[in-house]
C-alpha cells in the first residue's frame, strides 16, 4: 500500500494558516524569546516583529504576573503541555491585556508552539459580576442594619414616653379635654410602639424568606459543582477524596450551598503549589453541636499569624494571584452566617487548608 504523499505547496499552505489566522500564534524558545509570531498578535502587542523577536518575553508580561508565568514555563521545559493558561500582556501603548494560552513544547528543537486567546471581555464580565454581588450584599446588610437601628433607637424614647404616662396623677388635672388629650397621647404613644414592634418582626421574617433552607443531598451537589469546571479539573490533574458516610443529607439553602463549594473547590485549585497537582478532600462530619462538611487541600495555604481574621473579609487578597478578588471566601462566611452557621480555617503555608463549615442541626 502506497504511503500519503505530502502535497509540494504544504509549506506555502501553513504559513498562509500561520499569516491569516486570527488567534495568536507564536513560536517561542525555551530561552525565553520568540522565534516567530503571526500579524495578528503583532497587530494586538503593537511592537513589530523585529521588535519582539529581540526581547524577553517576560517584558512583555504584566508584571504582577512574572513570576508564576516563570513557574509554569519550567514546566514547558520538561515537556507537560500548558492548557487554558491565563496571564496579561501589556501592549506597546500600556493597555493590560488578558490571553489564555495553549502551548505545546517540541523538547527535541527546544521549541514551544503557542495558541492565545484574548479574553479581556470575559475577565471585564466577571470583574463587573464580582463588584456587584460584593455591593449589593453589603448594601443589603447596610440597609438591614440601618432599620434594626432606627426602629431600635425610635423604641427607646416611646418607652419612655410611655413610662411617663404611667407616673401622671390624671387626679390633679381637671379640664376633660386636657384629659381626653393626654388619653388620646398616650394611646398613639403605645400604636408606635407596637408599630415598631412589627416592623422589627417583618424584617426578621422577611430575611428568612428569601434564604429558604431545603433538605439537599450532598452527593449532588458536588456532582453538580463540579460539572461546570470539569475540563479545569481534568486539565490541572485535580483529584477528589469525597466521603459523605457520616452525613449525606443537610437542611440548608440549595443556592447558597452549591455557590459555597464552588468557591473553595475553585480556590483550591487556583491557589496550587507550582508542579504539584490539587488534592482535595470533601468530608461531613456529625457532632453534638452542629453538622461538618470539611473541605482540605494540600496547596499554597495562609500564614494565619499575618492574615488574622482578615480572611473572610471583602476585598482581602493574600497570595498576589492574578485573579483574586477577594469576593469568594467573603460570600462563604456571609452564606454561612446568614443561616445560622458558621466557617472556620487551619492552614500552613505551603501545606495546605482546611475549611470547616459547621451547619445547624
Amino acid at each position: 500500500m502506497n504511503e500519503p504523499t505530502i502535497p509540494a505547496r504544504t509549506e506555502e499552505i501553513l504559513s498562509a494558516f500561520f499569516e491569516l489566522s486570527h488567534d495568536y500564534l507564536c513560536i517561542a524558545g525555551y530561552d525565553g524569546y520568540f522565534r516567530k509570531v503571526n500579524p495578528a498578535f503583532i497587530n494586538l502587542i503593537g511592537y513589530t516583529e523585529q521588535e519582539l523577536l529581540s526581547f524577553p518575553i517576560c517584558d512583555l508580561i504584566y508584571e504582577p504576573d512574572r513570576v508564576r508565568t516563570a513557574e509554569i514555563r519550567e514546566g514547558l521545559k520538561i515537556g507537560s503541555p500548558l492548557l487554558n493558561f491565563e496571564n496579561r500582556y501589556v501592549t506597546k501603548s500600556g493597555e493590560i491585556i488578558w490571553l489564555t494560552w495553549t502551548s505545546i513544547p517540541e523538547q527535541s528543537n527546544g521549541l514551544v508552539y503557542a495558541i492565545a486567546k484574548n479574553i479581556n471581555h470575559i475577565k471585564n464580565q466577571a470583574e463587573e459580576r464580582n463588584a456587584l454581588i460584593a455591593d449589593l450584599t453589603s448594601l443589603n446588610k447596610e440597609l438591614t442594619h440601618l432599620s434594626y437601628t432606627a426602629t431600635h433607637d425610635l423604641k427607646s424614647p416611646v418607652n419612655n414616653l410611655i413610662s411617663l404616662f404611667s407616673l401622671l396623677d390624671y387626679s390633679e388635672i381637671k379640664n376633660e379635654d386636657n384629659l381626653l388629650y393626654m388619653d388620646l397621647l398616650k394611646q398613639s404613644t403605645e400604636s408606635l410602639r407596637d408599630i415598631l414592634n412589627n416592623y422589627i418582626d417583618n424584617i426578621k421574617e422577611k430575611n428568612k424568606s428569601l434564604v429558604k433552607p431545603e433538605k439537599i443531598n450532598l452527593h449532588e451537589v458536588v456532582k453538580d459543582t463540579l460539572e461546570p469546571i470539569k475540563y479545569l479539573i481534568k486539565d490541572t490533574k485535580t483529584s477528589f477524596n469525597i466521603n459523605f458516610s457520616e452525613v449525606e443529607f443537610l437542611n440548608f439553602n440549595s443556592f447558597y450551598l452549591h455557590s459555597i463549594f464552588l468557591n473553595l473547590v475553585s480556590n483550591s485549585i487556583k491557589y496550587a503549589r507550582s508542579g504539584v497537582p490539587p488534592i482535595i478532600s470533601i468530608t461531613s462530619k456529625k457532632t453534638p453541636d452542629s453538622i461538618q462538611v470539611i473541605f482540605g487541600d494540600n496547596g499554597l495555604g495562609f500564614d494565619m499569624e499575618k492574615i488574622g481574621g482578615r480572611i473572610f473579609g471583602l476585598n482581602e487578597t493574600f497570595h498576589g494571584h492574578s485573579e483574586s478578588k477577594g469576593v469568594g471566601l467573603y460570600l462563604v462566611n456571609d452564606y454561612m452566617r446568614a443561616l445560622g452557621g458558621s466557617v472556620a480555617v487551619t492552614s500552613e503555608v505551603n501545606k495546605g487548608s482546611a475549611f470547616t463549615l459547621n451547619f445547624r442541626h
